[in-house]
């Protein structure tokens, strides 16, 4: 096996965990710095847009890290859409196929079902409550609560923070309203 067709392989729990949690010592033993993406467009903000809003007065050089972080991140993606793009239809559970039927969704050629996430369906009401109206629920909920996920599930809660862990508990809750509550009333438009 080479190595391409390795790296496609998913990665066991055993392995990926791990790897996922050493982040946190790496980052502290490093130099003292958090994980987490959304605070990267803070320091975008600041480093583009020099003004003398209190929010952005601050040294962003400090944190240039984070944002070489965040284009790996952009880079990754895009080497992975070029060489690692499987042309094989996602595996869908034959139940969740069969509920998702129901709502008109049976393409699933991306990574996302196409059938509701694509240019067209962008000009309807679903589609621009899932995707305009989604995006900026998120962006104005991670703002809200401090950080996204990745930071205080990841990092906030290995520290012991108990405002991440209330965090976390409230998108895992969310998580569960949004999926069994409200995403069928919006598919159903």
């Amino acid at each position: 096996m080479n190595f391409i067709e390795w790296i496609k392989q998913p990665w066991p729990w055993y392995v990926a965990g791990p790897l996922i949690g050493l982040t946190v010592p790496t980052l502290l033993i490093m130099g003292n710095k958090s994980f987490g993406i959304s605070s990267s467009l803070r320091h975008v903000c600041a480093a583009c847009f020099p003004s003398k809003i209190p929010f952005f007065q601050y040294d962003w050089k400090k944190e240039l890290w984070n944002m070489f972080f965040v284009v790996g991140i952009l880079l990754g993606g895009i080497l992975t859409a070029a060489f690692l793009w499987n042309p094989e239809p996602i595996q869908v559970h034959a139940n969740l196929a069969n509920e998702l039927s129901g709502y008109g969704i049976t393409n699933y050629t991306g990574l996302v079902p196409v059938d509701v996430f694509n240019w067209p369906a962008l000009f309807t009401l679903r589609g621009f409550i899932m995707m305009v109206a989604g995006g900026l629920l998120v962006g104005f909920g991670t703002r809200y609560a401090g950080g996204c996920t990745s930071g205080h599930a990841i990092m906030g809660i290995s520290n012991l923070q108990m405002p991440s862990l209330i965090a976390t508990c409230c998108f895992m809750a969310g998580g569960f309203i949004m999926a069994n509550l409200v995403l069928p009333f919006i598919l159903s438009l």
